[in-house]
């Protein structure tokens, strides 16, 4: 566990108390508040582990980082904690910092539901530059009584926003979306330091192979609040959906095994140097140097050739299903040929040859068309979304019932943003179905095979998790029982 180094002091400008229990749909609605200005909306009312979250903030003096599963209403929590200080002390600013536009949109539909009428900064510096510094302005004067910014982690970095960050009051809370991706050196710098109320939100603040980094970003925002609201505390509140997981066992072709037997047997003989010179065991997940190695066999496993026959097979007798969402390679830059390549193959069988309506989903994507997008897959007009990497975090498209995944990084990270991604509840959505293709690796050597089974003990665990879960969870563990067999890692 991750502890914030320096404890948190109560700040010198007021004192928070603890919200009461039940109390989001009481005296908020007392007053009307001036347009732009936090209420609660009247039809909400926080689940019970939503207000335990607000005063578990609220009892760590004004910081905290809420670690909750994708899809179980960390943005309701923390909009309602704004809603709380501006009762209590007279909240000034909110600040709101994303990690993609698409977010920021999101944001602003949620913040409007709650009064406020958000300046979103992103793109074009001119465009809200002088809006923000206008609100600030009148803040300072008086004549306007709360500000809401909604922007973007580029954004943040930037010396246009950076430059407004000293005009923001003591009275701002900082709100940080998928945090994680804060605990980066660049954008912790740049996290205004004399903003005091820190709230962090992520359902996996721990960074991947950067324990520096998380410890940064506790260092900043706070610790993870306790209780932790996993998948399964989600699931079992009807946050979330049930679900049945059906694993996919795809082998690689012959190239693609010599290939994966060579970057395994390099990955092994660079531990076994670095033991033998230090006389230490070496973890994998602490080398630098051993990074390109597992980025290269990811990529393999992730354009797995065999991996299009699997989904052809699939596909072939659903072809009247709907709210399908198809997840391939991660987009990564690193990946970008094959990850372009498996996307197109992907859309060509579904949509060519099974006829299946669907339409890509990409960075590239523009706002507009996400939006037409989403609307048409809402709608049933398309059956489908073949996606990237930009569908893994915070996107709100609770209509999906179904995901085939067809790429997984190494990233837990993302395998927990994905699934939480299919689980939302959505009207008629009474359970989701998940097909995850898993690679099997080839028969290995006895040099290679303790190596393989330290690679893959960790992603097992993870699909066994998930296994665990399901409605089906006998049938689902028992498709991965061979896999656990074949390395002896029966004991996960």
């Amino acid at each position: 566990m991750y502890l914030t180094r320096n404890p948190v002091r109560q700040l010198p400008f007021f004192r928070l108390r603890l919200p009461f229990v039940g109390e989001s749909k009481g005296r908020y609605q007392t007053q009307q508040p001036l347009p732009g200005c936090p209420k609660v909306p009247a039809s909400l009312q926080l689940r019970q582990y939503q207000q335990q979250a607000v005063t578990n903030w609220f009892a760590n003096n004004g910081r905290g980082t809420l670690k909750m599963a994708t899809g179980s209403g960390k943005t309701i929590a923390a909009l309602a904690i704004a809603c709380e200080l501006y009762q209590q002390i007279n909240l000034q600013v909110l600040l709101v910092v994303c990690p993609y536009r698409h977010l920021v949109t999101q944001w602003a539909r949620e913040c409007e539901k709650f009064n406020l009428q958000p300046i979103l900064a992103f793109d074009n510096f001119r465009t809200w530059q002088s809006q923000l510094s206008t609100q600030l302005y009148n803040l300072r004067s008086g004549s306007q009584k709360f500000v809401t910014v909604i922007t973007t982690n580029s954004t943040l970095i930037g010396d246009g926003f950076q430059s407004q960050l000293k005009y923001f009051p003591p009275k701002t809370l900082i709100i940080g979306d998928e945090a994680h991706n804060l605990g980066a050196p660049k954008l912790e710098e740049s996290l205004p330091r004399r903003v005091g109320l820190r709230l962090a939100l992520s359902a996996t603040p721990e960074r991947y192979f950067d324990d520096g980094g998380t410890q940064s970003l506790f260092d900043y925002f706070g610790p993870v609040l306790q209780p932790e609201f996993t998948l399964r505390n989600a699931i079992a509140s009807g946050a979330l959906v049930h679900y049945l997981y059906y694993p996919i066992l795809v082998e690689l072709t012959e190239a693609e095994s010599i290939a994966y037997l060579k970057l395994t047997k390099k990955i092994g003989r660079s531990l076994l140097y670095r033991e033998r010179e230090t006389g230490e065991s070496s973890n994998f997940e602490d080398r630098e140097d051993l990074k390109p190695l597992l980025m290269q066999r990811a990529r393999l496993i992730g354009a797995a050739e065999n991996k299009l026959i699997a989904l052809r097979d699939l596909m072939v007798s659903r072809k009247d299903t709907t709210h399908t969402l198809f997840y391939c390679s991660d987009g990564s830059q690193e990946a970008g040929r094959s990850s372009l390549r498996q996307l197109k193959a992907v859309a060509k069988i579904l949509g060519v040859e099974l006829g299946y309506k669907v339409s890509t989903y990409t960075a590239q994507t523009s706002l507009q068309e996400r939006e037409v997008l989403r609307q048409q897959f809402e709608s049933g007009e398309l059956q489908g979304l073949v996606a990237i990497r930009c569908l893994d975090e915070g996107v709100d498209i609770p209509a999906i019932k179904t995901a085939v995944i067809l790429s997984s990084s190494g990233n837990p990270r993302q395998f927990i943003q994905r699934r939480g991604r299919v689980l939302r509840p959505h009207p008629g959505k009474e359970r989701a179905t998940i097909f995850d293709m898993i690679v099997l690796p080839p028969d290995l050597d006895r040099e290679t095979i303790e190596v393989e089974r330290n690679l893959l003990r960790k992603e097992l665990r993870r699909f066994v998790e998930f296994a665990d879960l399901a409605d089906n969870a006998g049938e689902a563990r028992m498709k991965l029982l061979d896999l656990q067999k074949r390395y002896g890692l029966l004991d996960i």
